[in-house]
């Protein structure tokens, strides 16, 4: 065997509802390998623990010139404050009754850490992304909802039970649109994904000629466009789709002076797939949240900012957090 050398290595594991994505991670966030498995349909939680060993064991396979130390795994869910259960996981039926840490460290020899997924992000980007250097910072994750981690005094914000942060749920319109948390009027319906493809195809319906080239990247149809037609469409200066970006820019960043009433973090880390649009959502965002911060001429504004690890934030963060 070739004997490990260099400083350790550890695997940073991001589970979603559909796919188990791993990698291993040096000390300064470098992902040097990749792997990823499918988790089965249906799945209750067994298939899922099978495909993060298999990443794993893929992984060390791989890295025999290096020392693997520890794993940590990211998952879509409430986590609980020891960080080794998942406890709820919307896109899983039910894990299985013994904690994910205990199954995986059993099968794989390696001191496990599990943490809910967004917070596995948000770690990453302040370790080795857009918040380095950073000790108050809120980072926001604007997909199809929107997700959240809080890291104050350098340390991530977990809450009594371990699942602080989700900030999506925050209610900003009484009995405002149905959320699937069973709320209304929650932060996500008005600026996530969802809702900026609701706009686009509300604006597109009011005026469809003005929103041929927004159409015509979909299947023609207002019921076609979808939330990468309508970044596309932004990016080429579509009028439509602008608006939309900013009547959802708007909301994100009325939202995010609320948050800054609270925790007065110094930078706001925005990810998530509709930050890939970059200014056709952060300008509007920005001007929402200067408009809204409460005494904001007399206190400094956060920065905002866009995240720079993308779809790699969650496996960076977990593979720090597990490094802690």
């Amino acid at each position: 065997m070739t004997a490990q050398t260099g400083p350790a290595h550890t695997i940073g594991v991001d589970v979603g509802g559909t796919k188990v994505a791993a990698g291993l991670v040096a000390p300064d966030g470098t992902i040097v390998a990749k792997t990823r498995r499918s988790t089965p349909p249906g799945d209750t939680g067994a298939g899922t623990v099978a495909a993060i060993v298999d990443t794993i064991e893929e992984l060390r396979a791989g890295a025999q010139e290096v020392e693997v130390r520890a794993v940590g795994i990211g998952a879509a869910g409430f986590v609980d404050v020891q960080r080794t259960t998942v406890v709820f996981a919307p896109n899983l039926a039910e894990w299985p009754d013994d904690p994910l840490a205990t199954q995986v460290e059993a099968r794989v020899g390696l001191r496990t850490v599990v943490e809910n997924d967004a917070n596995a992000a948000a770690w990453g980007e302040v370790e080795h992304g857009a918040g380095r250097g950073e000790a108050y910072v809120v980072c926001i994750t604007v997909g199809t909802g929107i997700g959240g981690g809080i890291v104050l005094g350098g340390e991530l914000y977990r809450g009594r039970w371990g699942v602080a942060a989700e900030i999506g749920h925050l209610r900003v319109v009484p009995g405002g649109r149905p959320c699937g948390c069973g709320n209304r009027g929650c932060w996500e319906q008005y600026a996530s994904g969802r809702a900026l493809v609701r706009e686009a195809r509300t604006r597109a319906e009011e005026d469809p000629d003005l929103a041929l080239d927004l159409l015509a990247l979909g299947d023609g149809t207002i019921e076609g466009i979808e939330g990468r037609h309508v970044t596309a469409a932004a990016q080429k200066g579509d009028p439509v789709a602008l608006g939309a970006f900013e009547a959802c820019g708007t909301w994100l960043g009325q939202g995010m002076a609320d948050l800054a009433a609270i925790l007065d973090p110094g930078c706001f880390v925005i990810g998530g797939g509709v930050s890939e649009a970059g200014d056709a959502l952060l300008e509007p965002a920005r001007r929402a949240f200067r408009a809204a911060l409460t005494a904001g001429s007399h206190r400094p504004n956060a920065d905002v900012r866009r995240a720079v690890l993308g779809n790699d934030a969650g496996i960076v963060g977990a593979a720090a957090l597990a490094r802690r």
